[in-house]
Formats: C-alpha cells, structure tokens, sequence
C-alpha cells in the first residue's frame, strides 16, 4: 500500500524523512519534489527499484537516470571533475541542473551511458531532497516523473496519487512543483555544452 507523507518544502519533519529514507532502503520507489518538477527515485544499488522506475516511464534500460548526491565532495566520488570543472560545479550547486560527467569506477554500470560511461549528477536546491539524502548518508538513483506519452511531467501530488499511487512506495507531498525540468549541461568537453534549457539559467554562470 503506498504511503503518503505531507512534509514541509522548508522545514522537512525529521521523523517523515526517517520514514520516507528507510523505505528506500528497503528497495521501495518514492515520487518525490525538487527544486525543479516531481522525480521518481529509489536506492542508488536496488536493480529492482530500478526496472520498477523504468516501467512506470515505460523507458528501456539504455534511458539515463540522475544520480542525485547532498554536495560537491559527494558529487565528486562518482565522477571525475577537473578544477575547471569544479569551479563551475561549485558556482551552480545546489540548483536545477543535472551535469553529464565521465563517470568514476564507484557509479554501478547499468547507471552510466554504455558508450561514454558517462552519469547525471545533480545537487538540487531542495530541503526535501537535502533532509532524505542525509538520511540516507548516500546518493539515490533518479528520473523525472513524466508519464509515457506526456509533454510534462506530473506536477500535483494528489494527481500523481491518483495516477501512479498503486505503483510507487511512498509519495513525498511537499505541494505543486514546477512543470520545467533541469537544464542538462554536458561537462565532458573542452567546455560546458547546454543540452537541454530548462529550469536553470546557465547563461549567467
């Protein structure tokens, strides 16, 4: 039976987070808020969890997650960042933007694009997401909360319930989210290509 739990987008209740972190743990999927839109996410290791998540967004296992991690130093412990990199990580972080970055030997294979070997990271501007990150003392594997077929992703809790509620654990209510996702900036390169433009205003870092 999914649970639903009502938390505060600026003062997450400790004991809910609790709550929400130990059912990722234990291999549930949780649709939770961002600083952006709504996300679909579940423990960084759980190969289940994530077949689960792909087939509520109907993708195929070559479709990228997002690893989301509380911080740079976190960050940094899945990717390799050069300090030209990191000065420009450092100045859009936490925000709204998911960075493609070669990946580092700790992110699982089935995380990283089969030909690059490369991973989205994000580090949200999100107390929820701050709150159950911490709990959890580790990154969760990610994806926005699109439905097949859709332009945009689900942004209503309650509609989201009502949607996907039998296919998900737990739902992080933390009220209406945003309907533009991440801006994705490809770091790999000699500098930062804008892959897609979205929530974050890259423009001006």
């Amino acid at each position: 039976m999914t649970q639903c739990f009502s938390i505060h987008p600026d003062n997450p209740q400790q004991r809910l987070i609790d709550r929400v972190a130990d059912i990722v743990r234990r291999g549930g999927v949780v649709a939770y808020p961002t600083d952006s839109v709504y996300a679909l996410g579940c423990h960084i290791g759980d190969k289940q969890a994530l077949d689960r998540i792909r087939a509520i967004r109907r993708v195929d296992k070559h479709h990228n997650f997002t690893l989301v991690c509380r911080d740079l130093s976190e960050l940094a412990s899945y990717a390799r960042v050069d300090n030209i990199a990191f000065r420009t990580l450092k100045t859009a972080t936490p925000g709204p933007y998911t960075f493609i970055l070669q990946a580092s030997s700790e992110v699982p294979r089935r995380l990283m694009h089969p030909k690059r070997k490369t991973v989205g990271i994000r580090v949200p501007n999100s107390p929820i997401v701050m709150a159950l990150l911490e709990a959890l003392k580790e990154p969760m594997m990610s994806v926005t909360l699109i439905l097949p077929q859709e332009k945009y992703p689900l942004a209503d809790p309650y509609e989201i319930n009502q949607l996907i509620g039998a296919q998900v654990d737990a739902i992080v209510d933390g009220g209406c989210c945003g309907l533009e996702p991440t801006t994705v900036v490809d770091m790999t390169g000699d500098r930062p290509l804008i892959l897609r433009q979205g929530a974050g205003d890259f423009s001006a870092i």
